[in-house]
């Protein structure tokens, strides 16, 4: 391979993205293939203080818009030290949420300004932009019962302790999302078994890797 690939893996509260994301990265790199994970907030020493203060600071209030420039910053350093180099050696880059999620979980769940929104992407990653987005979209009803399960093994988290309405929102912003740009993002069911949905991920993954630069 030639070129470099950025696949964002998308979704709501405990709606398996992040085990989706590890299991493409381990199907890669059993092939031989030079894959990189990245999460975010997070992936740089700035960007996992961040995380910090983002996602279990339970004394620190945060309005959508602080949160979004806060996440912006920690995209911002990820997308210049970690992402851009390692796409420009031609590897594929996995990004455990990219920012897709300001969009949803401050924009459309949030209330924040959509356009304002844009343009602070736009400012933070410029063109580095996913060659495919992988929603794993899953109903509430799920996402509370699986958010109930794994709450005693996990600290306090912003976003998990929202309320229902938040989720619904969230949803549907990420829909709207994948609508707007059905040539990026591919929805992926997610509340099935995480075998069959990482085939699906996979075989999707191999087509892209197919196409010529």
């Amino acid at each position: 391979m030639t070129r470099g690939l950025l696949l964002s893996f998308e979704g709501g509260e405990a709606s398996g993205k992040s085990v989706q994301a590890r299991r493409l990265v381990a199907s890669l790199h059993d092939r031989g293939t030079d894959v990189l994970l990245v999460r975010e907030p997070g992936g740089t020493p700035a960007g996992e203080r961040i995380r910090e203060i983002l996602l279990h600071a339970r004394d620190v209030a945060l309005t959508p818009e602080a949160q979004a420039l806060l996440f912006m910053a920690a995209r911002a350093q990820l997308v210049r030290d970690v992402v851009r180099p390692a796409l420009a050696r031609g590897a594929v880059v996995v990004a455990d949420r990219y920012f897709d999620s300001t969009l949803a979980y401050q924009g459309f769940a949030g209330g924040a300004d959509l356009d304002g929104l844009r343009e602070l992407t736009r400012f933070a990653v410029g063109p580095t932009v996913p060659d495919r987005t992988f929603l794993l979209d899953v109903p509430v009803d799920v996402v509370v019962e699986r958010s109930r399960a794994r709450a005693a093994d996990r600290p306090w988290d912003r976003f998990e302790e929202r309320e229902r309405a938040f989720h619904e929102r969230l949803r549907d912003g990420y829909l709207r999302l994948a609508a707007a740009e059905p040539r990026r993002f591919v929805v992926v069911p997610g509340d099935r078994d995480e075998a069959e949905i990482a085939r699906e991920i996979l075989r999707e993954v191999d087509a892209l890797l197919a196409t010529p630069a």
